[in-house]
């Protein structure tokens, strides 16, 4: 994609280190909950994503890297042979169409329920506080949230090892590289963040003790992949699944900081706020983590053509994510290219139906102009 007069920053080439993307457009992940009861990617996935291969890179759908993981109904798993095998549909359909795509690693931490796991077991959090909202949706239907279950110490070796073996098997299904979901209140993120890290060990209390499960999951994911196929998610200012912590800005720029010494894809930042803002200060700018991180910065949430195209030309960022604009318009990229209008949004009703309405249907311009 060559860049124009509409936005010729946004829509311009971009080399992520060793892998050429045709523009600076990012798709985020966005659970959609296509992969059915078996957990498995499958062809009206493939089929999805290949819409959307014009974006310079598809960030994947948050996946599972374990049983445990489990916190949302029809997503796709990892950590079997049957799913790896089953996300290659996946990005083989991607590839053909010449994108490129980086499979998101997620474990949900508190933000799940015993409903969910083997033997009902509670869901696993740094510290036994329980995530205040309404309710969270399980195969038995609407249920309160739960107190977790403290992660011991003896049991963090073992989840980084099941992120070490995702990794392993994202690269044995295809992918050009991996995420680490550190975000949105999941396990990493509430590790990170002192709201629901009140542990006393060396993973609890000081910045640097909370910073430790992630970094080892760097440090476990990087002897499976170049640390420059590997992205990091954080979510600084965002209140979703209870987050938000008073000390938020001394804990991402610290973080933002330690993550230099990896020499990473990119750091991947919900900087805006159409998600949820915790208001215990001003919001984070991306600025702000350009003045301490060293490498690619991708913003993300609620992001429009232009302030996208302003965000990298100021230099505050070199990809912008996009997520709710490409459910309903799959030639996002092309739209913007050509200064088309955008597809109606999708009803929310239908983002996690279940079946190919709201997911495969939507109009691309040329069809619809017919």
């Amino acid at each position: 994609m060559t860049a124009t007069g509409t936005s010729p920053t946004l829509l311009s080439s971009f080399n992520l280190h060793d892998l050429p993307l045709a523009n600076r457009i990012v798709m985020a992940p966005m659970t959609r909950s296509r992969a059915g009861e078996e957990m498995l990617a499958n062809a009206m996935m493939a089929e999805y994503y290949a819409q959307r291969a014009s974006t310079g890179l598809i960030v994947t759908e948050g996946t599972f890297i374990s049983d445990q993981a489990i916190g949302w109904q029809h997503v796709p798993g990892i950590y079997t042979q049957e799913q790896t095998q089953a996300w290659q549909v996946v990005t083989k359909a991607v590839h053909e169409k010449g994108g490129k795509i980086f499979l998101q690693l997620w474990h949900c931490g508190r933000a799940s329920h015993s409903s969910f796991h083997q033997d009902h077991q509670l869901p696993v959090a740094p510290s036994a506080i329980k995530l205040e909202g309404d309710s969270i949706h399980t195969p038995q239907g609407k249920q309160p949230y739960e107190t977790p279950r403290v992660l011991s110490t003896d049991e963090i070796p073992l989840v980084v090892e099941d992120y070490r073996q995702a990794a392993i098997n994202a690269k044995t299904a295809g992918f050009d590289g991996v995420e680490i979901h550190s975000a949105n209140g999941y396990l990493l993120d509430s590790f990170l963040q002192s709201k629901t890290n009140q542990r006393q060990d060396h993973y609890g209390g000081t910045l640097e003790n909370r910073y430790r499960f992630l970094k080892e999951v760097v440090e476990a994911i990087s002897q499976v992949w170049p640390t420059q196929r590997i992205g990091v998610r954080l979510s600084p200012n965002g209140v979703y699944n209870d987050m938000g912590s008073p000390d938020y800005r001394e804990t991402f720029l610290y973080v933002a900081q330690q993550l230099n010494s990896f020499d990473l894809a990119y750091l991947h930042i919900l900087d805006g706020l159409a998600f949820g803002f915790h208001e215990l200060g001003e919001p984070m700018q991306l600025s702000e983590f350009r003045s301490v991180y060293n490498g690619t910065i991708i913003g993300n949430c609620g992001y429009t053509q232009q302030d996208a195209d302003d965000r990298i030309s100021n230099g505050h960022a070199d990809l912008i994510a996009f997520g709710r604009p490409f459910i309903s318009n799959p030639d996002l990229v092309e739209r913007f290219t050509n200064g088309w209008p955008l597809n109606p949004p999708a009803e929310q009703s239908i983002w996690y139906s279940f079946d190919r309405e709201g997911y495969t249907d939507f109009p691309i311009y040329s069809d619809s102009q017919a």
